[in-house]
């Protein structure tokens, strides 16, 4: 049976190549695969190296230096730490934080379990884009405000939000900044030698390495502070306890070089896919984007297909493409996107609305194909379009 194209890239990857070498090198008995922590012994030395060596790489590559990595089992685990770790160890600062209505679940979530917990959070609004206002980001920033969350790039919309502008902001308040950076590494340059962030997240499996791999960024000058999330070891500086995970870990920072190397033209053939995509299904009858192209990574295309009911679009379409709509982490459920309605969207505009995401492996002839199945659905009775 013939897979259908597949344009859920914001979703998941595949692991490119030099991902899968480092991964492998680590897995069975003639393998790299001792415990980092075992250093009496040449196994436990060699992990140890691999972990060393990974972490210095993957901190080059964003600016960083390696004892300010943390890794993690993702983004999730990330942003939790991040959050909830700051949080907690300035609550004598304050107990006021700030993030975004538009954030990703495993942020937003977070910052609804520290309101049960006495903490008072600011959701700030967007406009009919997805940016927020930097003027209210400034009035809503008080003395005991300890920490705010922005994401550089929406999951949904691939909206880029100003980040430089906002972390400037929160650092002349002398508060903490965190940013989820999952969708953005590898498709934005991220250099933290100039930008004034001092907690940022990362995840492996969306940039073409391994899951149940992430990373934390934490500032070292000046040091920021977090209290762990849990406890049983001494473990990257005890803010993370556990055996770290060699192979991942390896396969994680590969993945990063593999995309920071080939980002210029990666961007350009997806930005011409995209460019393409969006012109033709302009040319077809009620459609509505959802995304603005000129604020967004080209990777990400929301669409609104205003006619047609969003379960019938989907099994119409599901032999063709696979794509999602929504995050894939609240699939399942029945509620409309947050993200969808924050913009202003009523409740049956975000069912009807999809997210298509490329990547540098999809082809014209994917495109194609897309453009034709999504043409058939709204005009059976259509010829293919040129």
């Amino acid at each position: 049976m013939r897979q259908p194209i597949y344009l859920d890239y914001a979703a998941t990857t595949p692991m490119c190549l030099p991902a899968l070498e480092a991964l492998f090198q680590c897995l069975g008995p003639k393998a790299h695969f001792g415990n980092p922590h075992s250093t009496t012994h040449p196994y436990g030395l060699a992990a140890k190296q691999i972990i060393g060596e990974s972490s210095e790489h993957f901190a080059t590559l964003i600016g960083a230096a390696p004892e300010e990595i943390i890794w993690t089992s993702g983004a999730t685990e990330a942003n939790n730490l991040a959050i909830q770790g700051a949080a907690h160890f300035y609550t004598p600062k304050g107990q006021h934080l700030i993030t975004c209505q538009t954030e990703h679940h495993a942020v937003l979530d977070v910052f609804r379990t520290l309101e049960r917990q006495g903490f008072s959070v600011s959701y700030l609004p967007v406009d009919e884009r997805g940016l927020i206002d930097l003027n209210q980001l400034k009035a809503s920033l008080r003395p005991e405000t300890t920490l705010v969350s922005i994401m550089m790039v929406n999951n949904e919309l691939g909206l880029i939000q100003p980040v430089a502008e906002i972390a400037q902001l929160v650092k002349d308040n002398g508060s903490l900044m965190h940013v989820d950076a999952v969708q953005a590494l590898g498709k934005l340059a991220i250099n933290l030698q100039t930008l004034p962030v001092d907690l940022m997240s990362f995840s492996g499996h969306k940039i073409y390495g391994p899951k149940g791999i992430g990373a934390l960024y934490v500032r070292a000058q000046p040091k920021v502070h977090l209290t762990p999330l849990f406890y049983g070891g001494n473990q990257q500086w005890g803010v993370r306890p556990g055996t770290e995970a060699p192979g991942l870990i390896s396969a994680f920072a590969k993945a990063v070089q593999f995309c920071v190397e080939n980002q210029r033209q990666h961007t350009q053939h997806v930005k011409t896919l995209r460019d393409l995509f969006y012109k033709r299904l302009h040319a077809l009858p009620g459609i509505r984007f959802n995304t603005d192209p000129q604020r967004a990574i080209p990777h990400i295309l929301n669409v609104c297909f205003e006619d047609i009911d969003g379960e019938v679009f989907l099994l119409g379409t599901q032999n063709e493409i696979a794509i999602s709509q929504g995050s894939a982490c609240a699939s399942g459920t029945t509620q409309a996107s947050h993200v969808l309605r924050a913009i202003g969207l009523k409740h049956q505009e975000a069912d009807r609305s999809f997210r298509f995401s490329f990547s540098h492996l999809t082809s014209i002839q994917d495109l194609e194909a897309t453009l034709a199945a999504i043409d058939h659905l709204i005009n059976p009775t259509s010829r293919k379009r040129s």
